[in-house]
């Protein structure tokens, strides 16, 4: 195999486009290319809106323009013009485009499948694919506000919670931890936010709201497959804002000593070490920032 990292990468490219079938004029057997196949998955997954549509997919007008003419023409699509904005025009599936996203949802899950299927450490496959679509979509990661019950939040949380019981000299049980149920992360009294690449979840970080005046900063948290993209420092700007936004004048955290990453964002981010100002058994750093509120 070649060392050189040009021909490594479009060695990977080109695996990658004949494996999922760019080039076939029948993405998947169903009789249309993947360009109109992506669109009606993109419409069948919850976007409606054309302007949305084509950031999403990032298609210049003139494509996707073509694209959904050919789908209304199939009578897989209606387009309508926005209640508020007639400018603003929507997209929904018809009953033939519900039964079209349907069949190509399950060819995609088969064809999924049959790709981890071919290694025996699937496990490592996939971990090499969050890698590679973290880094290739680090410039259309979003940062939304979800109640920490939320199955993702979950994910993210046990992820973490799993995380620090290896990392950390003695283990790690929630249980032990002030507000182990996030309930103090949820409005109004604070907030919950998730990085997330597609829908799926990256990364998440905590605003705990208190009685002592101030706000706690908990449980921040990013998927190896994304470190190194500057998503633990959005999370952080994030939830700042929202403290501000919010009201919060002062912001607290703490840390453990092996978590170093952690520790070198605080210390280069404008955050102060102080002194302990909780009981929990775990930390070994205190920091606390303050914030204008707007």
């Amino acid at each position: 195999m070649t060392t050189d990292a040009i021909s490594r990468i479009r060695r990977f490219q080109r695996a990658v486009t004949s494996e999922i079938g760019v080039l076939d004029e029948s993405f998947l057997g169903r009789g249309r290319p993947l360009g109109p196949a992506r669109l009606l998955n993109a419409i069948g997954g919850g976007r409606s809106e054309v302007s949305e549509l084509r950031s999403y997919l990032q298609l210049d007008s003139g494509l996707m323009s073509r694209l959904l003419r050919g789908l209304e023409a199939e009578g897989l699509i209606e387009i309508e013009a926005g209640a508020e904005d007639s400018r603003r025009r929507n997209v929904k599936l018809t009953a033939a485009g519900e039964v079209e996203y349907t069949a190509y949802e399950t060819l995609s899950n088969t064809q999924a499948q049959a790709m981890l299927n071919k290694h025996q450490a699937p496990d490592r496959l996939l971990a090499a694919m969050d890698l590679v679509a973290s880094a290739m979509g680090r410039d259309r990661i979003t940062y939304e506000q979800v109640d920490p019950r939320d199955e993702r939040a979950i994910s993210c949380l046990q992820a973490y919670y799993a995380e620090l019981a290896a990392r950390l000299e003695h283990g790690f049980d929630v249980t032990l931890s002030a507000d182990p149920d996030a309930a103090d992360m949820r409005p109004p009294r604070g907030s919950f936010i998730l990085a997330l690449s597609d829908g799926l979840p990256l990364g998440c970080v905590g605003l705990k709201g208190t009685d002592k005046g101030y706000s706690e900063v908990k449980r921040l948290w990013v998927s190896p497959a994304a470190r190194g993209l500057g998503v633990s420092r959005r999370l952080m700007t994030e939830l700042e804002r929202i403290a501000a936004e919010t009201g919060v004048a002062l912001l607290r955290l703490d840390t453990n000593r092996a978590l170093p990453e952690a520790l070198a964002l605080y210390q280069k981010s404008g955050w102060t070490e102080i002194e302990r100002f909780n009981d929990d058994p775990y930390p070994d750093y205190f920091f606390e920032k303050r914030v204008t509120p707007v």
